[in-house]
């Protein structure tokens, strides 16, 4: 990839964060405030704590989006309220993916209801982030989730992919949603540079019920952050530099999973950031 082009994609990220204890700090302390940073929601902790952190953050003068998942979603009032409670703290822009609560906290089983309910309420939100799956997701086939984008894109603004470590699946993938004339930008799911013993770490903290499916379900993330060499973030930008650059890609940037390695990841892109413009 050159230099421009990578340089340009590592100005345009946002920072997946989960909403532990210390993370308000760690984003103080590390994310500068021209990186948007993304809070995750857990099913075993529910909304809270996301919509929580995204108000403390939000007031720190950072660019919040959180995590709307429907399936932690308990009724349309519960909707109403989440919505109210954003707009007033100033939060424009919110991703709905369905979410892993299992069984639902409420009616809504998937995006698209939640999608359409908002448009009821008027389109609360000037931005707003739906789901892509580059690699097959354990649960759904693909046909299905591609089919799905293509029911949501007139309710969103945005696409985030999920994780994929093989440039050329994520390749072939943005090509096969291009093909079925879903136009919406994407923002490209990249790890961070992630210590596999802190990942085993995180993964232990944030529920025993959620760790078992996280485990079960991205078992070769383990094998991939693991092998010596196996990952470097920025091979993966490298190696997929057509499809990422490419004008009919239309990729936004890049939407960097930090598994609340925050300070790591943000000295990670400096440090790349200056290798560039050496």
């Amino acid at each position: 990839m050159g230099a421009e082009a990578l340089r340009a994609l590592l100005a345009r990220v946002r920072y997946e964060v989960l909403p532990a204890k210390a993370t308000e700090e760690k984003v103080l302390a590390h994310v500068p405030r021209d990186v948007t940073v993304t809070v995750t929601a857990s099913p075993v902790k529910g909304l809270e704590p996301t919509l929580r952190l995204a108000e403390r953050l939000t007031a720190h003068g950072y660019r919040v989006v959180p995590h709307v998942p429907a399936r932690l979603l308990r009724d349309d009032m519960h909707l109403k309220d989440v919505v109210e409670l954003l707009r007033t703290v100033g939060v424009d822009d919110v991703f709905v993916p369905a979410g892993d609560a299992d069984p639902p906290a409420g009616p809504y089983d998937g995006a698209l209801p939640v999608l359409r309910k908002l448009d009821e309420l008027g389109g609360p939100f000037a931005h707003l982030g739906i789901t892509g799956y580059p690699e097959s997701h354990p649960l759904i086939h693909d046909d299905i989730t591609i089919q799905a984008m293509w029911d949501k894109r007139a309710h969103a603004t945005y696409i985030v992919s999920n994780l994929c470590f093989d440039p050329r699946v994520l390749g072939d993938w943005i090509a096969r949603i291009r093909r079925r004339d879903v136009t919406l930008p994407v923002q490209v799911g990249v790890a961070g540079p992630v210590q596999r013993a802190k990942l085993l770490s995180m993964a232990t903290k944030i529920g025993v019920g959620e760790s078992t499916r996280f485990l079960t379900r991205h078992a070769s993330w383990f094998l991939r952050f693991a092998t010596p060499g196996g990952y470097v973030p920025e091979r993966l930008l490298e190696r997929g530099a057509q499809a990422l650059t490419a004008p009919s890609a239309k990729v936004a940037g890049l939407h960097v999973f930090t598994f609340n390695q925050i300070a790591e990841t943000e000295r990670w892109r400096r440090a790349l950031l200056d290798r560039l413009d050496g």
